[in-house]
């Protein structure tokens, strides 16, 4: 008998992770690169498979443990390597032939064929880097490749964005009840980007994108898809507020602390919530109810070297602005030094994206759900604003609210900015 422990293997920049799955028990025959656990992060799902094979002979992690690089994980007898390593490929082997077979019905009796429509003609073929890449438990995976069903083009409704049972069952629903899919390139009917050698054209270098970089572009992507986006556009006058936070600022300088726009827009943002409580609310699994949320988080967009994060400031109804500029500049400071940890980032009722020490005018900023509404901030501007006597200068900013059009319908954005213009406009309104 040779027992070896199994650790965790070097797992990127995490520290403490999760256990969501234990994928093998004692006594169990595996082979090398078998999945033994799955771990999950904040935005990811990894699972840590088998250095080698053999027969598992104790377990030392269970689910809802957190782990890092170096923890046992299993006991391993190696000498049965040899004897164990048919016994998994016939755990796996028969989901091989499943969608060949389900293809081959279609022509057989009449009594059979009702099964083709277990399987979505769009998804007939499967990207096996996206489908690798999906958050989803092996089951899943095994249970989306037995119906055909790419899981990259299915919509998450787990914790963290993980993909459910049901929610596969759900897309091969939505499938069968969508015209005009047959023989579809993919779920939007759009064919794939091509794959383009762009050295054909000159000289080039290819530089990889950082891990914040592709997980932002995955979820930005998935909400954009997913979310019938609407975005509203306003203006609001923060002359006064903005003589407001220079004396303010003049007035704390000797305390070190330094009021942005920002905080007196969280504030606002917040006293809107309070009056429109479907923009802090989210959709539920199913999407058929909603969930109000009786507390007031707001992500706010920090801009980082390596990409764009969104640290959560909680509770903003119950701090004052001191409170609130003190706060944000140890979370961007934090964010920057790549510091946050997962928890920091999670729970927002709505996001603030301020574009206005940078400069523009108007951009359209995507929802991050499962929140239901993202507020876009430009550069405010000098504006010439007729009073009803004379056009006088005034410091106007520009607001870009986005929105979940199955949530909030366009009256409801135009109340919330109209609101939050007033506010911005009076800040002693903020203080009622």
């Amino acid at each position: 008998m040779s027992i070896i422990e199994v650790k965790v293997p070097d797992i990127g920049d995490f520290s403490s992770v999760e256990v969501i799955e234990v994928l093998v028990a004692v006594g169990d025959h595996i082979k090398a690169e078998q999945s033994l656990i799955t771990l999950e992060s904040d935005k990811a799902a990894m699972e840590i498979p088998s250095p080698a094979g053999g027969i598992v002979t104790g377990i030392k992690v269970k689910v809802g443990d957190k782990i890092a690089e170096g923890a046992v994980i299993l006991m391993l007898d190696t000498a049965a390597a040899q004897t164990a390593a048919p016994v998994p490929e016939k755990k796996t082997e028969p989901a091989k032939p499943a969608a060949p077979a389900a293809a081959a019905k279609p022509a057989a009796p009449v009594a059979s064929t009702p099964a083709p429509q277990a399987r979505p003609s769009p998804t007939a073929s499967i990207d096996p880097v996206k489908f690798s890449q999906a958050h989803a438990s092996p089951s899943v995976r095994k249970f989306a490749r037995e119906l055909g069903v790419d899981l990259s083009k299915v919509n998450a409704s787990g914790n963290k964005g993980r993909i459910l049972q049901q929610d596969v069952q759900a897309f091969v629903k939505q499938m069968l009840n969508q015209p005009g899919t047959a023989g579809g390139a993919s779920v939007l009917g759009v064919e794939p980007m091509p794959v383009i050698d762009f050295s054909q054209w000159g000289e080039i270098e290819v530089k990889p994108l950082s891990k914040i970089n592709k997980l932002t572009g995955k979820f930005l992507h998935r909400n954009w898809v997913n979310i019938p986006h609407v975005t509203q556009f306003d203006e609001a006058d923060i002359t006064d507020l903005e003589a407001f936070r220079v004396d303010a600022n003049n007035e704390y300088k000797d305390r070190g602390i330094k009021f942005t726009m920002l905080a007196f827009i969280m504030k606002a943002v917040v006293a809107a919530m309070q009056k429109y409580p479907r923009f802090s609310s989210s959709l539920d699994a199913t999407g058929e109810n909603l969930v109000m949320k009786n507390y007031f988080h707001v992500g706010i967009a920090v801009d980082t070297p390596d990409g764009l994060v969104v640290p959560v400031i909680r509770d903003v109804n119950k701090k004052g602005l001191v409170d609130l500029a003190l706060e944000m500049k140890e979370v961007s400071l934090k964010a920057r030094d790549k510091k946050l940890k997962p928890s920091d980032m999670q729970g927002g009722c709505i996001s603030i994206s301020s574009l206005g020490g940078i400069g523009g005018t108007k951009f359209t900023p995507i929802v991050n759900a499962p929140e239901v509404a993202v507020l876009g901030v430009s550069k405010a501007d000098i504006k010439p604003v007729w009073n009803g006597k004379e056009f006088e200068p005034r410091l106007m900013l520009p607001l870009c609210l986005s929105y979940d059009h199955r949530v909030i319908d366009g009256a409801d954005a135009a109340r919330f900015t109209t609101y939050l213009s007033h506010l911005l406009a009076d800040a002693r309104r903020l203080l009622m």
